[in-house]
């Protein structure tokens, strides 16, 4: 793949928390000028990045970041609120712990709710993959088809391990036709995209990887 390629397929990320606009400004010029799939960014940094730059990139952002335990309301909120302010596409964290308590049915109804407060944008689940068990991966794989999510995606990067090929090898089994993934986390730089897309990611999730390529 040349480097554009992928680039079209990176959601060009900056959640830190000390992030300020002058990095924020820095990540739109790069993302613009690689042709990358998204901006993805804090949800606070979404209405100046759509003022300063339309539509010339589309914005991403996270809700329920980056422990997921914010109550299903919360969620929703904070999905209306992205997107009336500019978002196209939220990557929302799942409530781990009802994940590990096999409480599915909550889950199915959490992303369900998300969903329908993101109609007509793209909806991507991050169910962090580290702190679940293969049972409980192949498990999410069922609910997120279920609930009509567009991407699973692996991980926040905020927790104590990213994605791997293992996971979107698990992932691709386990998916419906209509789900893609978004492997994130630990992924900085072209060769390493380019094994995840091979192996099945059709967005990766990266800070650094056109960071990188234009810092050579």
């Amino acid at each position: 793949m040349t480097p554009q390629e992928i680039f079209s397929k990176i959601d060009h990320t900056l959640l830190s928390v000390t992030a300020t606009q002058e990095e924020f400004i820095a990540l739109a010029e790069e993302g613009i000028e690689a042709g990358a799939a998204s901006l993805c960014v804090t949800p606070a940094a979404i209405p100046f990045l759509k003022e300063k730059y339309g539509d010339a990139i589309p914005l991403t952002t996270v809700i329920g970041f980056p422990n997921g335990y914010q109550t299903t309301e919360t969620k929703v909120f904070e999905t209306l609120d992205a997107i009336s302010k500019g978002a196209v596409e939220v990557d929302m964290v799942i409530a781990v712990g009802k994940a590990k308590e096999k409480d599915y049915d909550y889950l199915l109804h959490e992303i369900s709710a998300v969903r329908a407060a993101a109609k007509g944008k793209v909806l991507k689940v991050i169910i962090e993959t580290c702190l679940l068990t293969e049972e409980e991966k192949i498990m999410l794989c069922e609910i997120v088809t279920k609930a009509g999510a567009d991407y699973i995606k692996t991980s926040t990067g905020f927790s104590k391990a990213g994605a791997t090929i293992e996971d979107v090898l698990l992932f691709k089994k386990h998916i419906g036709k209509n789900v893609k993934i978004k492997a994130a986390g630990g992924i900085r730089t072209l060769e390493d995209a380019e094994k995840f897309i091979a192996a099945g990611a059709d967005r990766i999730g990266a800070s650094a990887v056109i960071k990188g390529y234009y810092k050579r």
